[in-house]
């Protein structure tokens, strides 16, 4: 089905069916391993290809490794694509690097005031807080959060813990990817490469959401479980995602955030997609903003995607 531009390797963003794919070149490799192997197409942010006679452009999106916001440029009128994008610092990826344009299409997964993320210090601090105590209480740490991206983000929040950190095979196979693009983390072991008596309770244990609910859990005996995603900002969240804590560590922008990045582009028309779309209009059109909405079959941030959060490991 022709050629695909792909803002990242998330699977609500890239998929199977295209004739070929381009993606920004940090990317790359992720695609690479999403797409079973298949070779990717690449292009260097802030490059331009023309492709029937349109300018293509890819600039960091701040989302996961290799994210992009996608420039297209025709007859004098710029559109920019943000895909899925964050603002706050992040170090397992390139910052988000606003672009002016006539158009905007921007993602609102979290485009509610009520979405206000504490600081990345605040998270860290709160994150290994908790991991000590639990530490303390004889308890082993199981910290859920997707594979890619947000697995990688969780683990350089841990720079600096003392004791060891164990990964999912899932969670295992997207860091490697990252080590190999220049990312430093911390180090860390699979858990199916450990044995049955190791103190689960020294450290702590990275596993996809889907993990959560799986007998995979049962190895690490008595344990605490958290779940890290910009919901568990939301009373209730927590309790129906059946862990103990919530850290409410997002890979997109909370409202301010966004509002100030649709402000950066000075574009004349802005189009919401993938989130709280009509509430986004309807807040700019109030304030003299020409606005839409562009539908999609994705609605917000998913907590899992089942069906690239494989691993071979099994309960030992």
């Amino acid at each position: 089905m022709g050629r695909a531009v792909v803002t990242h390797a998330h699977g609500d963003h890239l998929a199977w069916g295209s004739d070929a794919y381009l993606v920004a070149t940090p990317g790359r490799r992720l695609a690479e391993a999403r797409l079973g192997g298949r070779s990717v197409d690449c292009m260097p942010y802030g490059e331009t290809r023309e492709i029937n006679g349109v300018r293509i452009s890819f600039h960091p999106a701040g989302h996961i490794l290799g994210s992009a916001q996608v420039r297209v440029e025709h007859g004098g009128e710029i559109w920019v694509i943000s895909g899925d994008y964050k603002t706050e610092p992040d170090d397992t990826c390139d910052p988000f690097d606003p672009q002016r344009a006539h158009v905007f299409v921007t993602e609102c997964t979290f485009g509610l005031p009520v979405y206000r993320w504490p600081t990345t210090e605040t998270l860290r601090n709160d994150l290994h807080h908790w991991i000590n105590a639990n530490r303390a209480n004889g308890h082993a740490s199981l910290l859920f959060g997707y594979s890619l991206g947000k697995a990688q983000r969780l683990l350089s929040m841990l720079t600096g813990f003392d004791g060891p950190i164990w990964t999912h095979g899932a969670v295992d196979s997207m860091t490697q990817l990252y080590r190999e693009a220049g990312i430093v983390l911390p180090p860390t072991h699979p858990v199916s490469s450990m044995p049955r008596d190791t103190a689960w309770h020294q450290g702590v244990v990275i596993g996809p959401p889907s993990a959560s609910s799986s007998p995979w859990i049962r190895r690490f005996g008595a344990s605490r479980s958290a779940f890290a995603s910009g919901w568990m900002l939301i009373r209730g969240a927590r309790r129906r995602r059946g862990v103990d804590r919530g850290f409410a560590v997002s890979d997109h922008v909370d409202w301010p955030s966004l509002l100030r990045a649709i402000e950066a582009t000075g574009a004349s028309r802005v189009l919401a997609t993938h989130g709280f779309t009509q509430q986004l209009a309807r807040y700019l059109g109030e304030r003299g903003v020409d606005a839409g909405v562009i539908p999609t079959r994705w609605e917000g941030e998913q907590d899992d995607v089942p069906e690239t959060e494989t691993s071979a490991e099994t309960p030992a």
